[in-house]
């Protein structure tokens, strides 16, 4: 595959928007900052600290922030590969971040009493509000498990959709928005949930299977942030695909699956863009890298990022 390097010496990239004039904003998770990228320029626009994670642009045009409060970091090979919950780990939240001033503002840390733990990604929905995962939180014996959430942005509401999972990353709606799905890292699997309404569902198989499992991998790889095509074909950045590089697993809703393999073990996430949305931005974090090459397909074009 070929592609350009948009940027390198990043900080853990991750959380890619593709804006209506080129740049693009991305995350970097070591660093605790939101920096925009264009022509050759970086630009930090917001540094909230600890870790933020996926990126959205909501209904009123500000940036939307999953923040996991951040990790430890580890330098492997000269690869730079996050692990565990740090000493100076500051809290799981929802932030909401002013384009034009840099201003952030925390909307929301804890659902029903119990505190977020790990928001890893977030989509926005044609009502307005937003789906978002939470990681979980790794220790070094034990860790905390997920969930899947539905709030709106002005800070009204926040609730959970499904919790206890193993570690919920990226998420996405189907182009119809009556689907929604995520990917879990930990079991490399791609669940999906059939919605009826903002933040409600029917489940699967009650009361034990409330989603469904479209597919899981058979080589051992870890699944992160993904993206759906406008063919309702999900693109799952995936980790080190049986040891080796990561890629990105593209995914039928029927659960066939291809695989395109990047130049880095840590792939996290993939993002579209361009006149015609086969600009492809993918992470290749543990190399500190954003690339662009061009995708066989269009992705889908997100809600309000235009």
């Amino acid at each position: 595959m070929d592609f350009e390097v948009v940027a390198s010496g990043l900080g853990f990239p991750e959380g890619p928007v593709v804006m209506e004039d080129g740049s693009v904003i991305i995350v970097e998770i070591q660093k605790g900052c939101i920096s925009r990228l264009w022509n050759g320029k970086r630009e930090v626009i917001a540094t909230p600290g600890g870790g933020p994670n996926g990126l959205a642009i909501g209904p009123d045009g500000a940036l939307y922030c999953c923040n996991n409060g951040g990790f430890e970091y580890h330098e492997v090979g000269g690869l730079t590969i996050p692990g565990n919950c740090p000493p100076d780990y500051s809290g799981g939240r929802i932030e909401r971040i002013d384009l034009s001033t840099g201003k952030v503002d925390r909307l929301y840390e804890a659902v029903d009493g119990n505190s977020l733990r790990g928001p890893n990604d977030i989509v926005f929905d044609t009502e307005g509000g937003f789906y978002f995962t939470d990681l979980g939180k790794g220790f070094s014996r034990n860790r905390d498990h997920g969930g899947v959430y539905y709030a709106k942005p002005d800070g009204s509401l926040i609730k959970e959709v499904d919790y206890h999972h193993i570690s919920p990353n990226g998420c996405g709606l189907s182009p119809d928005g009556k689907t929604l799905y995520f990917a879990d890292t930990m079991t490399a699997r791609l669940w999906s949930f059939a919605l009826t309404g903002p933040g409600e569902y029917t489940p699967h198989k009650p009361p034990f299977l409330r989603g469904r499992v479209i597919t899981g991998q058979t080589e051992l790889c870890y699944f992160d942030s993904l993206a759906v095509a406008a063919s309702g074909n999900v693109c799952v950045a995936t980790i080190l695909k049986n040891g080796g590089y990561g890629g990105i697993t593209t995914i039928t809703p029927e659960g066939k699956s291809t695989f395109t393999e990047i130049p880095d073990p840590f792939v996290t996430n993939i993002a579209f863009g361009g006149a015609d949305m086969r600009d492809a931005y993918i992470c290749a974090s543990s190399t500190g890298q954003l690339i662009k090459t061009r995708w066989a397909e269009p992705g889908l074009k997100l809600n309000y990022n235009a």
